[in-house]
């Protein structure tokens, strides 16, 4: 039995990179045109010299050294490990979901930014970014809405996957509308876990709300999402983008933008703040400076749950196990074959 093939029967053994043994079957096939060839080739490194008359004895010895040299090297190729332990490394921190609006009227642009316009969404992003770049120790989740909701993502400490998912995100991915209610009930559905719960009441789990209106469609009202959240002990932080009164709206001809027309603002600020005063949360302002200092530091006010946060396989590489005897080896037939 090949060493290779030694290592996978092996129990605690495994290779990480097993396509290298592929190249063994290159091999057999060398020595079989190597024999069949009238003129020495160069199908293997010395494959000329061993035809000649050498320092061995006998050349089948020779070949049969750098053969096994080849074998050995190709398996040391293949990242021969011994997996030891696999260990969990648990953290502390919370559990948010981000509930996220891509209605229509998140492209209004009553923003600016370095001088120029920019929409809602735009609004906004810093203050989503803030949360997955800034807060790593905890598990993080989205959810997605505008005529209904979806969940972008369940709860993770995989924040840069987390952060690839979100910069596909864009206005028009969902038929338009507002569905806040049922944005606030999938965020909730996917925070129920029953072993982070006592006395009927979530540890540790926030909602956040990104939104620049009232609600208009869904099955649920948001006043009654904010109920289910305060009976299960859940804040929910409400983030508002979008100025009152009229406000610029993009219009578009073939998929460019030509020009804006003036509609009126959407903003349900009151019905935001008492989404947030029902559940224990806050509402604040997406453009106001101190937005994302001042939802981290009421977040961090409550305490902690203790999570798993990432595993690890513990293993030792055995490369050098293989690779050294078979350079030896295939270094001793090179050696033996050369001629007198």
């Amino acid at each position: 039995m090949s060493a290779p093939a030694l290592l996978l029967a092996t129990p605690g053994l495994r290779l990480a990179d097993p396509l290298w043994l592929l190249a063994l079957l290159a091999l057999p096939l060398a020595s079989w045109l190597r024999g069949r060839a009238r003129v020495p080739v160069l199908l293997v490194p010395f494959a000329a010299a061993w035809q000649r008359t050498t320092l061995a004895a006998a050349s089948r010895w020779t070949a049969g050294c750098a053969l096994a040299g080849l074998v050995l090297v190709v398996g040391a190729l293949a990242r021969p490990q011994r997996v030891e332990d696999k260990r969990e490394v648990r953290s502390q921190g919370y559990d948010i979901m981000l509930a996220i609006d891509l209605s229509g009227s998140m492209l209004s642009e009553d923003y600016r930014r370095d001088g120029e316009r920019i929409n809602r969404l735009q609004a906004i992003k810093p203050v989503i970014q803030a949360f997955i770049e800034q807060r790593t120790s905890d598990r993080i989740g989205v959810v997605l809405f505008s005529s209904r909701a979806y969940t972008l993502s369940p709860l993770t400490t995989d924040h840069a996957w987390l952060a690839k998912q979100l910069e596909r995100v864009r206005i028009g991915l969902i038929a338009d509308g507002t569905a806040i209610g049922d944005a606030l009930g999938v965020a909730l559905t996917r925070l129920d876990q029953p072993d982070r719960e006592s006395g009927g009441r979530r540890k540790g789990a926030f909602i956040v709300l990104l939104t620049d209106g009232g609600n208009n469609m869904g099955a649920l009202q948001p006043i009654q999402s904010a109920k289910l959240a305060k009976a299960r002990g859940i804040p929910i932080y409400t983030i508002g983008a979008g100025k009152d009164g009229l406000v610029d709206f993009p219009v578009f001809e073939n998929g460019q933008k030509v020009g804006y027309r003036q509609i009126a603002s959407d903003l349900d600020e009151d019905s935001l703040r008492d989404i947030a005063a029902t559940t224990g949360g806050k509402f604040f302002r997406a453009a106001e400076t101190d937005t994302i200092e001042s939802a981290f530091k009421s977040i961090d006010e409550s305490q902690k749950i203790e999570f798993q946060a990432k595993s690890y396989l513990l293993t030792t590489e055995l490369f050098s196990w293989l690779a050294v005897p078979g350079l030896a080896l295939f270094t001793a037939g090179a050696w033996l074959s050369r001629p007198r």
